[in-house]
């Protein structure tokens, strides 16, 4: 789907635009009802010229972002949020309610955005049982157990993870353990 972007800009606010018009030439060919999305945002005066009409998108995190635009000595900008945390979640529930359970992702989820831990290593050893071969499993199941602050079984799980690795001849996994190892002592 195609959308034109407007803006309505003031010297305290701008209304930045999403619209379904893509035929916008003049202020009055624009149709409000066309909007997809409105925001307002604060314009703030840049040190600098920018000749060439710019957007960014900055600060990126699971859940949110921020969209800039800067041309000539202008620039605004605002944040867009979206609600990712209980999408994925849903996901998580709905899936591992089936008969093929995406244990690795799902733990990796939980590790990368604090979510329950116990629960990650639960399931990280659901992943490892179903391969015995997987060094990646055991990296991220010595990852979380050093974040519950259990460092004797993070550096078991991370060695078992190095003979593994270095068995595979993957360096990179070997090279990722060590490291993990170091921030622990």
């Amino acid at each position: 789907m195609e959308n034109g972007l407007l803006t309505i800009p003031n010297a305290n606010e701008w209304t930045i635009i999403i619209t379904k018009q893509l035929d916008v030439t003049s202020p009055s060919a624009y149709k409000q009802d066309q909007d997809v999305v409105r925001v307002a945002a604060k314009p703030t005066a840049m040190p600098f010229t920018l000749e060439t009409f710019m957007i960014s998108v900055d600060d990126i995190k699971s859940n949110s972002c921020s969209i800039g635009m800067g041309w000539e000595t202008t620039w605004v900008s605002f944040e867009v949020k979206a609600d990712v945390d209980s999408k994925v979640m849903g996901q998580i529930k709905n899936t591992m309610e089936g008969d093929n359970k995406p244990y690795f992702n799902a733990a990796l989820y939980y590790i990368d955005n604090g979510k329950d831990l116990n629960k990650a290593v639960e399931w990280l050893d659901k992943a490892y049982a179903q391969n015995p071969e997987a060094f990646w499993v055991l990296y991220q199941k010595a990852r979380a157990q050093k974040m519950l602050g259990k460092k004797t079984d993070a550096l078991a799980t991370s060695n078992k993870s190095i003979d593994l690795a270095k068995k595979a001849k993957n360096e990179d996994y070997v090279s990722l353990n060590e490291k993990l190892q170091k921030e622990m002592k």
